[in-house]
């Protein structure tokens, strides 16, 4: 049912393109479904210009048949379609579930609007019980990880924080070369402070915490899609 209530969200987002749009590309099972359903529409001679958060998504999209384009040559759009991991009711999301929390971050940012689908299970109370992704530098990796733990125990936070590994039990490695640190939070009473206080530490990239950027949501149920607005 929840891949069934994941397509409701994705084909409700389609109201939101207009032609001549230029489309951000999310990254995860929601987004593949978007993605999908706008390959048809583009077949029916929708005319938009997209960019994709992930090598995984561009190669989904070009099979597809919806075009894309670097993001330096669009430079900004006017709206990215993306899942999340968790959302609350200010808008506040956990993404990196998928390992492209870096570029969705990018791509968002550069919208001027960005519309979150999900099923009903991820519209949470309280930030935390997803692991947060946390994107390092390969470089001095080991070390980064530790400064990690040191800060988030001095924050009051005593789950976990472990690298990422593939099935294959290979480190897990992103798009840009990086690693990812998922941490067991549990929950997260001050998201900004913490997202400002983890970038800052020298080897961490990104955090998956997208504060103050997502403005609109469709959430599916078995009773229909919610849609939100920031």
């Amino acid at each position: 049912m929840s891949d069934d209530l994941k397509r409701r969200a994705a084909a409700a987002a389609l109201d939101f393109v207009e032609p001549g749009m230029k489309l951000g590309l999310g990254t995860g099972s929601t987004a593949t479904h978007f993605v999908t359903l706008l390959g048809e529409r583009i077949r029916q001679g929708l005319d938009v210009r997209c960019t994709a958060t992930s090598s995984v998504t561009e190669d989904h999209a070009r099979r597809s048949g919806v075009p894309v384009e670097d993001l330096d040559v669009l430079l900004t759009l006017d709206l990215t379609v993306d899942g999340a991991d968790e959302i609350d009711g200010a808008f506040r999301l956990i993404k990196g579930g998928g390992g492209a929390l870096l570029r969705e971050k990018i791509v968002a940012s550069a919208s001027d609007r960005m519309l979150v689908i999900a099923d009903a299970a991820k519209k949470v109370a309280q930030l935390g019980r997803f692991p947060l992704p946390i994107e390092l530098v390969a470089f001095g990796h080991l070390s980064t990880l530790e400064r990690v733990r040191t800060h988030l125990s001095a924050l009051g936070y005593d789950g976990s924080v472990a690298l990422r590994a593939n099935a294959d039990g290979a480190l897990f490695r992103t798009d840009n070369g990086n690693v990812i640190a998922d941490a067991d939070l549990h929950r997260i009473d001050d998201a900004e402070h913490l997202e400002a206080s983890l970038t800052l530490l020298p080897g961490v990239v990104e955090c998956g915490l997208f504060l103050g950027i997502a403005t609109h949501a469709l959430i599916a149920s078995e009773d229909g899609v919610e849609r939100l607005e920031r």
